[in-house]
């Protein structure tokens, strides 16, 4: 997957927006104005997991914890195509889940995720 790839895995996914806080080179992939998933400068890919599912991928080797962000549970591939595309969306989708789970009953409703 590419980071065009991931852009329209992320925006085909409910309520999702794409925004750039840090510059136009990251893409910043949010639901509820929360983000879920970020593309870097140089091709890398953060994105929010589960606590298990952090310390399975962090343990094995298989992504590494995010910059500034591993403390809540998010881990980096430093390159986008480090994992199959089938793989990879499917945990941009989880992501998701995980960050419009924690948005607010009414902020959920109002983005028709209730």
């Amino acid at each position: 997957m590419d980071r065009a790839g991931v852009g329209k895995v992320c925006l085909a996914l409910p309520s999702a927006t794409l925004d750039h806080p840090f510059g136009d080179d990251h893409d910043a992939y949010r639901v509820g104005g929360k983000m879920f998933c970020m593309v870097g400068a140089m091709g890398s890919i953060s994105f929010k997991v589960s606590d298990i599912a952090y310390e399975v991928l962090t343990e094995d080797g298989r992504a590494r914890p995010a910059p500034y962000m591993a403390r809540n549970k998010w881990v980096n591939l430093p390159q986008i195509d480090d994992w199959p595309d089938d793989e990879l969306a499917e945990h941009l989708a989880i992501a998701h889940s995980i960050v419009a789970a924690k948005l607010t009953k009414k902020a959920r409703a109002a983005l028709g995720l209730a």
